[in-house]
């Protein structure tokens, strides 16, 4: 089953196959999966995974997608899909995924409500 929310701008969020979560891909980030997709000639996918790892206990994948799978929810901004796990998601729930750029460089930031604690870099995180 696919349920749409609708919120604000032009983000729709679809939850395929579970409960609704909150998930954002923020416009800046949006932009940056289509010029990185359209670069590499691959659909404008986004996944965010959560492993083992990292300074904190838990660490943030981000790679490119070529479609969702069964169990995955999947947020939309301007057209590019943010797709996440449905194991990831309990870690990532309510998260909102950015693109910063900055004079230390450029990078994709989740900022994650449910993060106790975290690294400098923000590539890592703890409940």
């Amino acid at each position: 089953m696919t349920a749409p929310l609708l919120a604000a701008g032009a983000v729709r969020a679809y939850i395929v196959g579970m409960e609704q979560h909150s998930l954002t891909l923020s416009p800046s980030a949006a932009a940056r999966v289509a010029a990185i997709a359209s670069k590499q000639g691959k659909p404008a996918i986004l996944r965010l995974a959560v492993e083992g790892g990292g300074c904190s206990g838990f660490q943030y994948k981000f790679g490119l997608a070529d479609a969702p799978e069964g169990d995955d929810s999947v947020t939309e901004t301007d057209g590019v899909r943010l797709v996440v796990d449905a194991v990831s998601l309990d870690l990532v729930a309510g998260c909102v995924v950015d693109f910063v750029e900055s004079l230390g460089g450029a990078a994709f930031k989740v900022e994650n409500p449910n993060a106790a604690a975290g690294c400098g870099c923000g590539s890592s995180f703890s409940v």
